[in-house]
């Protein structure tokens, strides 16, 4: 069957990924730690989203922010971590053709959403520590809102202008990915056609939206702390709290980006643990360092089980 239905001559109608040659026992390893990680992504998360939901307290633009952070979270890994999971102790490894595509688009839909929403949340304490008194009128609800539509349609454009180019391409021959997931580098790869102009454009615009929206994030968290520096006499300990988790993520979350998008010398085996680590391990580690180093969400726990304690007696 031709894929997408003979869509400009492509005869490929499913890809065979090559995810990690290793031994058996490695694969089960990695089995029950990529599951172990997936519980984690999807408890962590939605306890955060739950626990905004719940508490009054942390009914502000911070927290709305993060729990669409975290909402978002288990929608990336959710694109590539069951998949990776399902197909590690599996012989045949396949996919199709249409699976494959659908599968791309929601990984850069939701990882340009990502970048976008970092983004906000980093403009959000810029508001926060830089215009303290105008704060709640430059983040208003509406605003808030706003911003996060606006992360989406983001998220969703820089998805579809890649798969409007790849979609073209004519897929003729060659159908092994090497590698965990579909992505539209390794799909231009297999083209039939000059894969290293096409690979260019792909590296462009994925490496515009990474660079770009990392600049932007390094920027606005340098103007912060020389802000901070200014008013209070070179001490940055205030800023730095504050600051500490949302770099902390930032940093997760770009480096195995640059590696896969924007490294010159791509090699698979270093591009699959950094898919690894962008889709199971930092969305796991996300919860966990935005929990451990804010006070308000520990408040916010501690409320939350004492309400419980106290229904249990009453």
């Amino acid at each position: 069957l031709p894929a997408m239905d003979g869509l400009n001559g492509s005869v490929v109608s499913e890809f065979v990924l090559l995810g990690l040659s290793g031994s058996w026992e490695t694969k089960v390893f990695l089995t029950l730690t990529l599951s172990l990680l997936y519980l984690g992504i999807i408890l962590g998360n939605l306890f955060i989203v739950f626990l905004v939901i719940v508490d009054s307290h942390l009914h502000t633009p911070m927290y709305f922010l993060l729990a669409n952070l975290s909402f978002n979270d288990i929608g990336v890994s959710s694109t590539a971590v069951p998949r990776m999971i399902s197909d590690l102790l599996k012989e045949h490894r396949v996919i199709s053709f249409q699976s494959c595509m659908i599968q791309t688009c929601f990984i850069h839909a939701l990882g340009g959403t990502e970048m976008v929403l970092l983004i906000t949340m980093a403009f959000d304490r810029y508001a926060a520590i830089c215009k303290p008194l105008h704060y709640l009128t430059i983040m208003s609800p509406k605003t808030c809102v706003l911003l996060i539509v606006m992360s989406w349609v983001m998220g969703v454009i820089h998805a579809m202008s890649q798969f409007t180019f790849v979609i073209n391409l004519p897929f003729c021959g060659p159908n092994e990915i090497d590698s965990f997931c579909c992505d539209f580098p390794r799909i231009i790869q297999l083209a039939c056609s000059d894969a290293a102009k096409f690979e260019f454009v792909i590296a462009a615009n994925s490496g515009f939206i990474t660079i770009g929206t990392f600049f932007l994030l390094l920027l606005s968290y340098v103007f912060i702390l020389v802000t901070v520096w200014k008013r209070s006499s070179g001490d940055l300990s205030k800023a730095l709290g504050t600051l500490s988790a949302h770099i902390t993520v930032v940093v997760l979350f770009y480096t195995p980006c640059i590696f896969i998008y924007m490294w010159p010398f791509p090699t698979s085996s270093v591009d699959k643990y950094m898919f690894i680590v962008d889709f199971a391990i930092t969305p796991a580690l996300n919860p966990v360092i935005y929990t451990l180093r804010n006070k308000d969400i520990k408040l916010a726990i501690q409320r939350l089980s004492k309400r419980g304690h106290h229904d249990r007696f009453c």
